[in-house]
């Protein structure tokens, strides 16, 4: 790490008081081993929060404990344990093991039929199973075990990630180390009580969340949101003026954090020669003319991200102006996801039908109106597509953040192009006064904001992503690290100090 933000969050981590180094503890592991030709290969974090708190781990010499989900990670362990980086080794991966029948209850059942669906508002996908229920359970006991295991001493400082470990902070309080210091982040939105009341267990998810001393959510409206179904649900005192709740005997305190990305190193790679190269490349790949305007959309294939309607977008842009015909194509990168639930897999079946009816509708010999890829890119040539777009179409119909747009924005190094971004996206308040915003439900809408977007003069284009920029740089995800912890060092400082506390510095 080099940047000044980076270096901050590493003193903001170092600083928290407890009994050693922090342990973060999520799903998602920070490096796999994989077999490849009967050699173990190790595949490093690629992008997003492991690449980001993995540097900041090393230099504080701390612990991840994280599901060991590579097909070679048991031989790569010693009694579960690995010492990482592999080149360089400086903290310990503490990797908890799951048979197929846990995965299949507890990350594909419970975390993505039941709370993903809620927490995107979709109460119509979410599934509920008891069966599932238990598997969560039992694994989130797994993960406070093994944090347990992983801290050296009986008060540490550990990071609980995402919906997946909404339990384990409680198991943790009461029954493993009750002096440890718990902190969480949640990454997806937060609902209203309306949609979260549907799930079976929402008091059990809010039980497990409030043993944390730190609650983070992205945004404002997600904490409030957060305290709606906590007044609603539990014998809590919420009090909304000092951001905490009272329940069982401890104090939470609820603040939202925006999560950015490391920026510096998107906007490095965007200048790099590797990343301009494959933007030509890729045209001239998919028989894109230099002249025609290129609009990109950037996602998993989820159902949450409108795809099938920006889809449908596209189509009545050269529907209702055939001047852009021959002139415009749009490029969806798509990464496939979960495709073991049905409505993943009926939805990548979708998209690729669109695609091709689209194609047939408007293609002609020389030109295809949208080319679309589950080819798997790295960080430099995906950094290449982004600064080679004219336009990215951002438009998801609900979303926690959405880092995509951000990585655009900070890709955009050379002449810039148009953000389009739906307005249920997180990042819509932190980038709207540097992109189109839309309601991704509005199709001719969106059509208007992909075509007055194309059009943007060159000096306009430019103050406005000089706005984005602005946000983008100035809260990366070094930042957000930072924030988190010295909210945490108040905290600990008003715990062991209660006398010098005031209501309002809680």
């Amino acid at each position: 790490m080099t940047n000044d933000s980076a270096a901050e969050a590493t003193r903001a981590v170092a600083s928290l008081q407890g009994d050693g180094a922090p342990i973060v503890v999520s799903n998602r592991q920070p490096y796999s081993h994989e077999y490849e030709g009967g050699e173990v290969t190790v595949d490093r974090p690629a992008g997003g929060l492991t690449a980001a708190l993995d540097p900041v781990l090393q230099t504080v010499n701390g612990t991840w404990v994280a599901w060991g989900s590579g097909d070679a990670d048991r031989d790569a362990s010693d009694n579960g344990v690995v010492a990482v980086p592999p080149d360089d080794p400086s903290y310990d991966l503490h990797r908890v093991w799951l048979d197929e029948e846990a995965v299949e209850g507890y990350y594909y059942g419970f975390s993505n039929q039941m709370l993903w669906p809620l927490c995107h508002t979709d109460t119509a996908r979410a599934s509920f199973s008891q069966d599932d229920w238990e598997q969560y359970r039992s694994v989130n006991a797994q993960f406070a075990e093994a944090a347990t295991a992983a801290a050296d001493q009986s008060s540490p400082v550990i990071w609980f990630q995402d919906y997946h470990l909404s339990l384990a902070p409680r198991i943790v309080r009461e029954r493993l180390l009750p002096d440890a210091f718990c902190m969480h982040f949640w990454h997806l939105p937060w609902p209203g009580w309306d949609a979260f009341r549907v799930c079976p267990r929402a008091a059990a998810v809010l039980d497990g969340l409030l043993a944390n001393d730190l609650l983070g959510f992205h945004t404002p409206e997600y904490c409030q949101h957060f305290f709606d179904c906590v007044e609603r649900t539990l014998d809590a005192a919420v009090d909304r003026d000092t951001g905490t709740v009272r329940y069982r005997g401890g104090v939470t305190t609820v603040r939202p954090y925006r999560l950015g990305i490391d920026a510096a190193a998107q906007a490095k790679r965007a200048r790099s020669s590797e990343a301009a190269d494959f933007g030509s490349a890729f045209r001239e790949t998919h028989g894109i003319h230099e002249n025609t305007r290129l609009v990109l959309g950037v996602d998993r294939l989820d159902y949450t991200k409108g795809i099938e309607r920006r889809l449908d977008a596209i189509e009545r842009l050269l529907e209702r102006s055939p001047e852009w015909r021959n002139r415009l194509t749009f490029v969806q990168k798509g990464a496939e996801s979960r495709s073991s639930i049905p409505a993943y897999s009926r939805l990548q079946t979708r998209v690729a039908e669109r695609v091709e009816e689209i194609n047939d509708r408007f293609g002609t010999d020389d030109w295809q109106p949208v080319v679309y890829t589950t080819s798997m890119f790295s960080q430099e040539h995906l950094a290449g597509l982004y600064r080679e777009a004219d336009l990215a179409l951002v438009t998801p119909i609900r979303d926690g953040m959405n880092l995509v747009s951000k990585e655009f924005v900070a890709a955009q190094v050379g002449d810039p192009g148009t953000l389009v971004l739906s307005e249920f996206a997180g990042a819509a308040e932190e980038l709207g006064e540097g992109a189109e915003l839309v309601n991704p439900y509005d199709v001719e809408a969106v059509a208007d904001a992909v075509e007055r977007g194309l059009r943007l003069p060159t000096k306009e284009r430019q103050q406005r992503m000089q706005v984005a920029g602005t946000q983008v740089h100035g809260n990366d995800v070094y930042d957000w690290i930072a924030d988190q912890f010295r909210t945490a060092r108040s905290i600990q400082a008003g715990k062991r100090f209660p006398a010098q506390r005031s209501p309002q510095s809680q």
